[in-house]
């Protein structure tokens, strides 16, 4: 037992294989626009499998067999706001982009507002979307860190420079292809590393169920005395002030996971870029529909891991959930099966990483540099400036990975709360947008600013679950935005 030779050669010539892969599956480019929506001739199963990816990356992989581990499987309940939001998404967004052929999310806030909207909404992404990947790419450090503990060539150094060393590495790999084959190496790669790391998750699985004296029976006696598979819970019964701070009742998860895949699907240029390199608007709404139901499969395969780890290890306590599957990983598995699990590990940590710094890289040029910089530049110009930007928030993302290094919480909670924070302003835009005409761009704005400061209120002074920001952040914006309309004078709105 234990990570040995095999593993990390497996290791190494997966992240090779893979770059070498997207290096050459992405091909050349002529312009800006290949680079960031594949020419728009990319399959939508392709492009459904890639959004799965892009937003499972390595916390899915650790985080969440740890909340089934410490809890139940009350998570899995957001799986179903998750699948009413992407319809939301496929008959209320996808139309509007589709009919502008637009490059990234916030050009068609340029559209019915204008610029100084399209602006300010691009620069939340960029700082919502660095914290987040920031918080994703530490995770891949995790198992990293527990490999190289057991090495006597590691004894010297701490744990900080081992989870940097981790996060350097990873990303170095990544880059490689999404700096040469854009938004098509990393769709492609997208799709092939979500077979490897769902692969990796079951034959963990299986091992572990083969160790157990009755298998799967051994599960359902401890998980069933201890509710492990609760799947509803209403909250209710603690008062309102309860209802409010507890993460997953019902309606919390599902209005919470609805809102934030909106957000998520239908503003965050990390998944539109996505949806946008389809051939056409049905394609777009078939794979963001699709993903839904493969992401609700997903939690719950990754959710019964964890119960399944608790019978494992005979329900020991764990203070950190966020260990429990990295831990089985490298201190249990045979030699040669560890390095194709954390070979998976860092195949949904890839998926993640390359999709932010492409989409981060795509908002950068086409949102706030061309604008104003570059109206006059050729395609082989933007191309470069494109492959520049990518470098720059390579950079960026490597160093926002380094500042979680220390955090003790759970880390898909972590994300989850900083993207809820700034979803709610931009997906209140959006909406503000796309369902009201009377709405101008100082409305935009003012109930944008809105929305983002009533989030950074309820989470730094109440206890409010996160489950309701987003929501408590669009209604906000949406009210101050047609209260602003109403107080100013109309105007002609482009359409």
């Amino acid at each position: 037992m234990g990570f040995t030779t095999i593993d990390y050669v497996i290791v190494l010539a997966y992240l090779i294989g893979v770059a070498a892969f997207g290096v050459l599956i992405g091909g050349k480019q002529k312009s800006a626009a290949d680079y960031f929506v594949g020419g728009r001739k990319i399959p939508w199963l392709a492009v459904s499998f890639a959004v799965v990816a892009t937003e499972t990356s390595a916390i899915t992989f650790i985080s969440i067999p740890g909340l089934a581990y410490l809890t139940n499987l009350n998570f899995l309940q957001i799986a179903i706001g998750y699948i009413i939001g992407r319809f939301a998404i496929a008959f209320l967004f996808l139309p509007s982009y589709y009919r502008g052929e637009l490059v990234t999310a916030y050009e068609l806030l340029k559209t019915r507002f204008g610029d100084e909207t399209r602006n300010y909404a691009s620069i939340v992404f960029l700082v919502t979307r660095t914290l987040a990947t920031g918080v994703r790419l530490f995770t891949t450090a995790i198992p990293l860190a527990i490999i190289f503990k057991g090495y006597q060539i590691f004894s010297g150094y701490s744990s900080t420079e081992v989870y940097a060393l981790a996060i350097v590495v990873i990303t170095i790999f990544t880059f490689v292809y999404t700096y040469t084959g854009g938004i098509k190496a990393v769709i492609w790669t997208d799709v092939v590393q979500m077979f490897v790391y769902i692969g990796g998750a079951a034959i963990a699985l299986y091992i572990m169920l083969s160790r157990l004296p009755d298998g799967w029976n051994t599960v359902l006696a401890m998980a069933s005395a201890q509710s492990k598979f609760q799947f509803i819970h209403w909250g209710f019964s603690g008062g309102i002030a309860h209802f409010f701070t507890d993460k997953y009742t019902f309606v919390a998860s599902v209005l919470g996971g609805a809102f934030l895949s909106m957000a998520s699907h239908g503003t965050d240029q990390l998944i539109v870029q996505r949806l946008l390199a389809t051939d056409s608007l049905k394609s777009s709404q078939k794979a963001v529909i699709a993903s839904g139901f493969f992401v609700a499969l997903q939690f719950l395969f990754f959710l019964v891991i964890g119960v399944v780890l608790y019978a494992f290890y005979k329900a020991a306590p764990f203070t950190d959930g966020d260990q429990i599957f990295p831990k089985f990983i490298v201190e249990q598995l045979p030699s040669g099966v560890s390095g194709i699990i954390v070979a998976g590990l860092f195949a949904s940590a890839m998926g993640s990483l390359s999709g932010s710094i492409n989409s981060l890289a795509s908002s950068t040029l086409v949102d706030l540099y061309r604008p104003y910089f570059g109206k006059n530049n050729s395609d082989e110009k933007d191309l470069r400036l494109s492959k520049l930007f990518s470098v720059v928030w390579t950079v960026i993302l490597v160093a926002t990975a380094f500042i979680f290094i220390h955090s003790n919480e759970s880390v898909i909670e972590i994300a989850l709360s900083i993207a809820s924070v700034t979803y709610g302003g931009l997906l209140g835009t959006f909406l503000l947008g796309v369902l009201f005409k009377r709405p101008r761009q100082k409305d935009a704005i003012a109930g944008f600013t809105a929305g983002l400061l009533v989030l950074i209120v309820v989470f730094f002074f109440t206890n409010i679950a996160w489950t309701w920001y987003t929501l408590i952040g669009s209604l906000a914006t949406i009210v101050v935005g047609l209260a602003s309309s109403v107080i100013g004078a109309p105007s002609k709105l482009k359409v």
